[in-house]
C-alpha cells in the first residue's frame, strides 16, 4: 500500500452472506477497499497473485483448504502480508485460531451469533476489524519513542538507591495483539524454579484464555493458569485473567489473592491491564515488576505509569519485535519504560531483576 493510499482488502470466508456482511462492513470507511472475495483457501491463494492486496481477512473454518493451512501458505509466499483470522466464539474455534497465529497470523476477531441481524453483525466488523486493518497496514513511518528532557519519573537507579530494600512481589504483564506468540517465546524454557507469581492481561475473549492458558502450560518452566476467583497466587505459577473479567490481586496473609469483577471495560478492554495494574500498585506499592508487550492502542500505560511512581520497574517491548507497538510504544514515549527490549532478551531481563527475591513479601 502506498504512503497515504488506500487500504485493499481480501475477504475470504466459505459463507456468501458473511462475505457480503464483512465487505459492506469494510467499504463503510473510505481508507479501506475490499478488492476481492473468495470462498476458500484455494480460491484466496489464487486470487492474492492478481489482487496483491495489503490485507486478507481469513475464515477459520473452510471446505477444501481451512484457515490454518491457508495462513501457513500465505505466510511462505508472503511472508509481510498481515492475515486476520475470524473466528467462531466455541473450544473447537479457539483452538484453531491459536493454531493459526502460531502459523503466521496477525491478529483475529470472533464471529457474532448467528441470530444477529444484519445491521448489528455489519456493525459487529466495522468495530471489530476496521481499526485492526488500519493498525495492521498502517501507512507512513512509525513514531518513535521520545525521551524527555526532564524526565517524569526519577531515574531507575535514583530509585534502586534510594530504596536498598527494594524486593518485587509480582510481575504483572500486558499483551494484546501478537501476544500469544510472544508470551510463548518469553516463557519458553523460562528457569525453574522461579521466586514470584506472575499476573496477565491478554486481550482474549472467554474460552480463549482458557485455553491459552493450557498451552502456555506446556512451554516449561512456569505453570500456567486461567486466573479464578478466590485463587491464591503460588511462586513460579502464571495467572491469565479471564476473558469477560478483569482480574485484580489483593494481599492475604504472605501472598496474594485474585479477585474477578465485571465493572465496565476499559479501553474497550474487560479484562483491561490498567484494572490489573491498579491493584497491583495497591497491594505492592513499587514492589512490582511490570512487562508490557505487542498489542494494539494503550491498555497499561496508566497501570504502569501509577506503579513506576512508587518505585517499580517497568520494562516495555521494543518496536522492531512487536507486531503492533501500541500499548509498549505508549509506556516508551511517556517515558515510563526502565528499559525497552527486544522480546528475546525480555526473559532474561525479568529473571535479572528478580534474582535477589528469595521468598514472598509479606503482605505490604
Amino acid at each position: 500500500m502506498q504512503q497515504g493510499g488506500i487500504i485493499k482488502v481480501l475477504v475470504v470466508d466459505d459463507s456468501a452472506a458473511l462475505r457480503r456482511l464483512i465487505s459492506t462492513a469494510l467499504e463503510r470507511d473510505p481508507v479501506i477497499s475490499v478488492v476481492g472475495t473468495a470462498r476458500n483457501g484455494n480460491d484466496a491463494l489464487a486470487q492474492l497473485e492478481v489482487l496483491k492486496p495489503d490485507l486478507v481477512t481469513l475464515d477459520v473454518e473452510m471446505p477444501e483448504m481451512d484457515g490454518i493451512a491457508t495462513v501457513t501458505e500465505i505466510n511462505r509466499k508472503h511472508p509481510k502480508l498481515p492475515v486476520i483470522m475470524c473466528s467462531s466464539m466455541t473450544r473447537r474455534g479457539a483452538v484453531t485460531t491459536l493454531d493459526a497465529l502460531a502459523a503466521g497470523a496477525r491478529d483475529y476477531i470472533t464471529k457474532p451469533e448467528s441470530s444477529t441481524n444484519a445491521e448489528d453483525t455489519i456493525a459487529h466488523f466495522s468495530r471489530e476489524l476496521t481499526p485492526r486493518i488500519k493498525t495492521l497496514c498502517r501507512r507512513g513511518p512509525a513514531p518513535q519513542p521520545s525521551r524527555p528532557s526532564a524526565p517524569t519519573f526519577p531515574h531507575e537507579n535514583t530509585i534502586l538507591l534510594n530504596k536498598r530494600h527494594w524486593q518485587p512481589e509480582l510481575v504483572c504483564i500486558a499483551v494484546s495483539t501478537g501476544g500469544p506468540n510472544a508470551l510463548e517465546e518469553m516463557f519458553r524454557n523460562f528457569p525453574s524454579p522461579f521466586s514470584l507469581p506472575i499476573v496477565i492481561v491478554q486481550h482474549m475473549p472467554p474460552v480463549f484464555t482458557q485455553l491459552l492458558a493450557e498451552r502456555l502450560d506446556k512451554v516449561g518452566g512456569i505453570r500456567f493458569h486461567e486466573g479464578a476467583e478466590g485463587m491464591r497466587l503460588e511462586r513460579g505459577h502464571a495467572y491469565i485473567a479471564p476473558g469477560g473479567h478483569h482480574m485484580t490481586v489483593a494481599p492475604t496473609a504472605g501472598t496474594f489473592v485474585i479477585h474477578l469483577n465485571d465493572q465496565p471495560p476499559e479501553h474497550s478492554c474487560r479484562p483491561a491491564a490498567d484494572v490489573l495494574f491498579r491493584s497491583v500498585e495497591s497491594a505492592c506499592g513499587g514492589n512490582a515488576l511490570a512487562v508490557v508487550l505487542t498489542g494494539m492502542g494503550h491498555d497499561g500505560e496508566k497501570g504502569s505509569a501509577g506503579l513506576k511512581a512508587k518505585g517499580a520497574h517497568v520494562i516495555a517491548q521494543d518496536e522492531p519485535t512487536s507486531v503492533v507497538w501500541g500499548m509498549p510504544g505508549a509506556v516508551a514515549r511517556a517515558g515510563i519504560a526502565c528499559e525497552i527490549l527486544p522480546l528475546p532478551e525480555i526473559q532474561s531481563a525479568i529473571v535479572r531483576r528478580v534474582s535477589t527475591n528469595k521468598s514472598l513479601a509479606t503482605t505490604p
